[in-house]
């Protein structure tokens, strides 16, 4: 088939990026007073994550020296319910894979499984917090607040979703997504992360806000008593800054990658537009999607192939890397089992798009548009076919870099690597 040819084009996003990440939360988390609310020698546990955040080790060692300056005695334990097929001792690799281990933090990193009953919500939700937390003094998160892939709300993923399933560990996040399946992910959200409060020990969090460019671009101290409003707040901020493919509608989306570090879905379900239960085009004022193809899974999403159902075809080098261990327990532990579905799927480039062409309406392959992006977490730059060329000229904020070059395959019928990560200035500690 004859494919038309392509532009490389940047998306010029607001830079909003944070130049000193380690004064900035020192000065946050002096101005929120958190150093006021324990005594000297107190022991500090800070919950950490599995997400791709940019700089997260730079930002988590800040912390710790926060807690230290006061006087106290800090560690580091891993908030995230099931990933890393659940168990402690691949939690404690995802965090070690982003650099936060023990040699560069200077404070312990214990992770554990078991957990403390919290009592019951009034929906008769049993909350659980990581044992190792309850034990301590307090208890502060490190997590990013932006919009969830599941579902849409005025609290999505962040802080209060950290003290629900990530505090809660496998037991918790099989008990909360159960419930979610009936009372929807925002309710329990809402109700276990109260019942959390209650116990006091949570002292507040560091919220991470990233631009369009995965840049850090704002960190705000939470206080315990406004977390619930505060977040609701930053949402609706970064909600604002969000990025989206750089035209209102396409084909065929070609993603170089998807992963648990890119996203907990494995994409950006209102980038791709769809769902993990298996819906197309389900989100608003997001651009029309008509074909998704996957070429890969990163390589540090170890192995964890969610996302991958909600392509419409993928390579074979994708499944090939599927380790379908964590990937089952990840997803019949959220309840979305479509998310895991097998599509489509030939071992080359050109035939997953040559079978994909005939099916979005066009009776000539010149006229199926394209836009390839190296994941749904990096958009400042795609390359988009050449038949977009009017829509592109008609946004101010695109810019074309190279082009028009022909839509090339090797001679095994591969795709070039064209959206390398040091062509795309991946931010720093993404991979690490």
């Amino acid at each position: 088939m004859e494919f038309p040819r392509l532009y490389l084009v940047k998306q010029n996003f607001p830079d909003r990026r944070i130049a000193d990440i380690p004064a900035t939360v020192q000065g946050e988390l002096k101005a929120a007073g958190f150093g006021s609310r324990l005594t000297p020698g107190s022991k500090v546990a800070i919950g950490v994550g599995s997400r791709g955040i940019a700089n997260i080790a730079t930002i988590v060692r800040a912390v710790v020296e926060f807690w230290k300056s006061q006087g106290m005695q800090p560690f580091i334990f891993p908030a995230m319910g099931s990933h890393g097929a659940a168990t402690a001792e691949g939690q404690a690799d995802v965090l070690h894979h982003y650099g936060i281990h023990e040699a560069t933090m200077g404070c312990p990193v214990i992770s554990e499984l078991e957990v403390v009953s919290l009592g019951k919500t009034g929906e008769g939700l049993e909350a659980f917090m990581d044992r190792n937390a309850f034990n301590a003094d307090g208890v502060m998160l490190v997590g990013r607040v932006k919009w969830h892939t599941d579902f849409a709300g005025k609290i999505e993923s962040g802080l209060f979703k950290m003290m629900a399933i990530g505090l809660g560990k496998f037991a918790g996040a099989q008990t909360y997504h159960t419930y979610a399946y009936k009372l929807g992910l925002e309710t329990v959200i809402r109700s276990v992360g109260r019942q959390v409060l209650k116990s006091g020990k949570i002292l507040g969090g560091l919220a991470i806000l990233e631009d369009a460019n995965h840049n850090t671009g704002q960190l705000t101290a939470v206080p315990v008593e406004v977390m619930e409003q505060r977040e609701e707040e930053l949402l609706a901020l970064v909600k604002s800054w969000q990025g989206h493919i750089p035209v209102p509608e396409v084909d065929i989306l070609i993603l170089d990658e998807i992963g648990k570090n890119i996203s907990g879905a494995g994409m950006d379900t209102k980038v791709s537009n769809r769902s993990v239960n298996g819906q197309n085009n389900l989100w608003p004022n997001t651009p029309h999607i008509h074909r998704v193809y996957i070429r890969d899974l990163s390589d540090i999403s170890y192995g964890n192939g969610v996302g991958l159902g909600m392509a419409d075809v993928v390579h074979d080098r994708l499944l090939s890397k599927i380790d379908w261990v964590p990937t089952r327990i990840n997803s019949l532990t959220a309840s979305t089992p479509a998310a895991i579905r097998t599509p489509i799927h030939f071992s080359t480039d050109r035939e997953c798009l040559e079978r994909m062409m005939p099916t979005v309406g066009k009776f000539s392959s010149t006229d199926v548009t394209f836009c390839r992006i190296r994941n749904t977490m990096q958009l400042s730059k795609s390359l988009l076919s050449e038949n977009l060329l009017a829509i592109i000229r008609s946004n101010p904020a695109l810019e074309i870099l190279e082009g028009p070059f022909p839509f090339e395959f090797d001679a095994g019928g591969q795709l070039p690597e064209l959206l390398r990560p040091e062509k795309m200035g991946t931010p720093q500690e993404v991979a690490h």
